[in-house]
């Protein structure tokens, strides 16, 4: 599993984010928090305070491809 925080301060962002990550497999989730929801769900994210960072679970291994292509919405590296 690797965890990244996240910042999605923007609808647009939100939009761009979910179209990226759901053409991966691996199962991944945003946590805010006490509350995770689906990282796939637009309706689940725009649930979550986007004010603040939020982390990122995602379920792989293999993931680098894809954190390439959310690095713009990386805010800081979890533990």
């Amino acid at each position: 599993m690797k965890s990244v925080m996240i910042r999605l301060s923007l609808v647009e962002n939100v939009n761009k984010f979910v179209n990226i990550v759901a053409r991966y497999p691996f199962e991944m989730d945003l946590r805010a928090g006490r509350h995770v929801v689906d990282a796939k769900s637009i309706l689940g994210i725009f649930s979550l305070d986007l004010s603040k960072p939020i982390a990122l679970e995602i379920y792989g291994d293999d993931c680098e491809e894809l954190l390439k292509e959310i690095s713009p919405f990386i805010a800081a590296e979890a533990e």
